[in-house]
């Protein structure tokens, strides 16, 4: 399935950088980055799972938040790009 996963962290305490970065860190084991705190990419429900479980044990559940966006396979849909940038993903085939 598709899946687009969006946190925003809550920086206020320093050890609050801490948290961003292992929340990152655990998206980019499953997703492409494609823009600050945006990933999207193809998983596995089973995969999808244990992306949950990860970012639940690491972020603050009053303070932070995330989303994730699914779709199912026979879902078409597009993703258009409106500015000059390079495509985040023109490397995934």
């Amino acid at each position: 399935m598709k899946v687009i996963l969006i946190y925003d962290i809550s920086l206020i305490e320093k050890k609050d950088q801490k948290r961003l970065v292992s929340v990152m860190k655990i998206c980019r084991r499953y997703l492409h980055h494609i823009q600050k705190s945006v990933f999207e990419g193809e998983l596995t429900e089973a995969k999808l799972r244990r992306l949950e479980y990860e970012i639940l044990n690491k972020v603050d559940m009053n303070r932070d938040s995330v989303i994730i966006y699914t779709f199912p396979e026979s879902v078409m849909f597009q993703r258009k790009i409106l500015t000059n940038i390079k495509d985040p993903t023109d490397n995934i085939t």
